[in-house]
């Protein structure tokens, strides 16, 4: 199996590089969090195009890339497809519980904003 070329390949940041701030400041957007459930979510990998995002394609490519470069999520590229990955490994060893704990209090928000 050969390489991608250089230019289809994505920089991610080694575990030891991930920072707690730079992890909670990827997911304090909204439409971040909404990402990261949504793979949360998934059993495998999802390509960009699956989210169905209600924001530019540019402003979908951004917020993509602040949570590939926080370490919370994993891209590569197949065919033309970009696919994205959650690092629960990486991130559940560097915080424990943190994923988890963000996840449920999305939930919950998420259950109280559309039942108010």
């Amino acid at each position: 199996m050969t390489a991608p070329p250089p230019s289809r390949t994505l920089d991610h940041p080694p575990r030891d590089a991930i920072r707690l701030e730079g992890v909670l400041h990827a997911l304090s957007d909204p439409m971040r969090l909404r990402i990261v459930r949504r793979l949360a979510a998934a059993e495998d990998e999802l390509s960009c195009s699956l989210f169905g995002l209600p924001i530019s394609k540019s402003t979908t490519t951004h917020h993509f890339r602040v949570l590939r470069e926080s370490g919370v999520i994993q891209q590569c590229y197949r065919g033309t497809a970009k696919m994205n990955g959650l690092r629960r490994d990486d991130l559940d060893a560097l915080f424990p519980g943190l994923l988890d704990s963000l996840l449920r209090a999305a939930a919950l928000q998420a259950r109280r904003l559309r039942e108010g």
